[in-house]
């Protein structure tokens, strides 16, 4: 993982995926050795356990860390509510739509929206609207797909802290005239996207 982050340290922001195993502390140390400069968020991808949540927030604190997406499995996260969050935690499992921002109070202090979960864009921008009226911060991610599902998404985006929309980027081969990804920016889409 650290040459991983050394070779990409130049970026302004690294999403690292934590969640494997009992070393994640030792991980993220030496990812911010290798990348000392880049702002990281952590994605635990439901990997920790509430035995070990203290001491994996603490090491991403200590990390400089500035975001802990979904550390705790959909539904037994509760032990969030319960403990004192040096960093911001996000919902990316556990939030879907605006009905499900009511289970996540006092538990999460952002959301990972996508439009996949949302059910479209319609919904992904009333929850965008209805997360901010709570106070959460905002994230928006994406699934694997090509740029023609990304590109709606590119309008969630603009009121997101954190844009993590690096779907077609994954795929061997993207739609023809798809989103201009240039180092850590992605470019809106072109008319002939559309068809």
């Amino acid at each position: 993982m650290a040459e991983a982050a050394e070779r990409a340290a130049a970026r302004p922001l690294l999403k690292v995926k934590l969640g494997g195993g009992g070393d994640d502390g030792k991980r993220i140390a030496a990812v911010r050795r290798a990348a000392p400069g880049a702002e990281l968020i952590v994605d635990a991808n439901e990997g920790w356990a509430a035995d070990d949540l203290k001491q994996n927030l603490a090491a991403c604190a200590d990390a400089g860390v500035t975001l802990i997406e979904q550390p705790l499995p959909e539904g037994a996260d509760d032990a969030l509510a319960r403990i004192e969050r040096p960093i911001p935690v996000c919902a990316d499992e556990s939030v879907r739509d605006r009905a499900s921002l009511e289970r996540l109070a006092g538990k999460y202090d952002a959301v990972n929206i996508k439009l996949d979960k949302a059910g479209g864009l319609t919904e992904a921008l009333a929850l965008v609207a209805e997360a901010e009226r709570r106070g959460l911060i905002i994230m928006v991610g994406c699934m694997v797909a090509t740029s023609l599902a990304m590109a709606p998404a590119m309008l969630v985006a603009q009121r997101a802290r954190v844009v993590d929309l690096d779907g077609p980027l994954l795929l061997a081969e993207d739609r023809a005239d798809g989103l201009r990804y240039e180092g850590s920016l992605a470019y809106p889409p072109v008319p002939a996207l559309w068809g």
